[in-house]
């Protein structure tokens, strides 16, 4: 079994107003030196099976059509390996 996380975040030229209200409140919790944040999603779908190229291109085809809005939102998937204690 494996875990592929999908992370979607807007697109730079997208205004965040999310990620704008942290940063704003960032100096008054303490927390000063960070000039920007952006908000996206993460999603993690466990895999039964191998995570070949064939399952890796359902999944990117899965994370374009239904996980992201391709036209504000780029995404990454990636594979993370699942710890056998986790399991």
């Amino acid at each position: 079994m494996a875990r592929v996380v999908v992370d979607v975040m807007l697109k730079p030229e997208i205004l965040d107003p999310q990620g704008q209200a942290v940063q704003r409140a960032l100096p008054r919790l303490g927390f000063d030196g960070i000039s920007d944040v952006r908000q996206g999603k993460r999603f993690e779908l466990e895999v039964d099976g191998p995570v070949d190229e064939a399952a890796l291109a359902r999944i990117h085809d899965l994370a374009e059509s239904f996980l992201a809005n391709t036209v504000i939102e780029d995404f990454t998937v990636r594979v993370e390996e699942v710890a056998e204690a986790a399991k």
